[in-house]
C-alpha cells in the first residue's frame, strides 16, 4: 500500500487531494490545525488513515510532529506541503503579514526539510509543494503573499537541485495554481476559476507522472509567462 502525508488537509486543495489519493488506494497521514475537520474527513475516506493536529507557524514543534507521523506510518513515499494562508494588504497590518510569513515561508521550509531528509534516508520519495501563480507577481495589494509564494517556488527549485545531486530517485514537484474555488478566494469571481475537483485531478495526474512543475489549470502557464516578461513599472500600475 502506498503511503502519503498531506500537510494542510482540512480544506480546499488539501482536502480534495486526500479524497482523490484515498480513492487511488493511498493510506494517508493528514495534518492541519483543525483536528475536528481531519476527523470528519477520515470518516468519509475509504481505508484507515492517520491524523495529526499541527500548526506549521510553530515550525520546530511541527517538524517533530511530522517526523513522528512518518515513523508511525512506516514507509511514507509522498509528502505534500499544502498549508498556506493569503490575504490582501490594504493597510499593511503587520499581524497579517507575519502570519503569512510564519506559515508560507517558515512553516513551508520547516516541513520541506523534514520531508527531504526522510526521502534521503529512505532512498527515494516525492515532495510536492503548493505555491501559486502569484509567485510571478509583485503588486501592492498582496505584496507579502506574492513574495512568500516566490520564496516557495524558488525554495522548491533549490530542493530539486539538491535531489538531483543526491543521485537518488527523489522527485520535487512545484505546483502553481491560479484561481481555484477554495475558501481562500471565497466571495470572489475571478478570471478562469477552476473547481477544486478539476484542479486536484490535474494535480494528481502530475503527481503520478512525477512532474517537476505544474500550473493548475494549464492555461495559467501563459499568465505566468506574461508576468515574467512584463516590465516592473507596468506591473506596479496594474497591481
Amino acid at each position: 500500500m502506498k503511503q502519503g502525508i498531506i500537510i494542510g488537509a482540512s480544506s480546499g486543495i488539501g482536502l480534495e487531494l486526500a479524497v482523490q489519493l484515498a480513492d487511488k488506494g493511498y493510506q494517508l497521514g493528514l495534518m492541519a490545525r483543525r483536528s475536528e475537520r481531519l476527523e470528519q474527513l477520515t470518516t468519509n475516506l475509504p481505508g484507515e488513515h492517520f491524523i495529526q493536529c499541527t500548526d506549521v507557524s510553530s515550525p520546530e514543534q511541527a517538524q517533530q510532529q511530522l517526523s513522528a507521523l512518518i515513523e508511525l506510518m512506516g514507509d511514507v513515499e509522498l509528502i505534500v506541503v499544502n498549508s498556506g494562508v493569503g490575504y490582501q494588504e490594504k493597510h499593511l497590518d503587520w499581524s497579517i503579514e507575519r502570519e503569512m510569513i510564519d506559515v508560507n515561508v517558515r512553516g513551508f521550509a520547516a516541513m520541506s526539510v523534514v520531508a527531504i531528509k526522510h526521502f534521503v534516508e529512505r532512498g527515494s520519495g516525492h515532495l510536492v509543494g503548493v505555491s501559486s501563480v502569484a509567485a510571478h507577481l509583485s503588486g501592492g495589494l498582496a505584496l507579502t503573499y506574492s513574495a512568500s509564494k516566490a520564496f516557495v517556488s524558488n525554495y522548491l527549485n533549490g530542493m530539486r537541485s539538491r535531489a538531483e545531486h543526491s543521485r537518488l530517485p527523489i522527485t520535487v514537484t512545484t505546483v502553481e495554481p491560479g484561481f481555484v474555488d477554495t475558501p481562500m478566494v471565497q466571495g470572489q469571481s475571478p478570471l478562469w476559476m477552476a473547481t477544486t475537483e478539476k484542479a486536484v485531478a490535474q494535480l494528481v495526474k502530475a503527481i503520478m507522472a512525477k512532474k517537476s512543475h505544474v500550473y493548475i489549470t494549464k492555461r495559467w502557464r501563459l499568465v505566468a509567462w506574461l508576468l515574467n516578461i512584463m516590465p516592473k513599472w507596468l506591473m506596479r500600475r496594474l497591481f
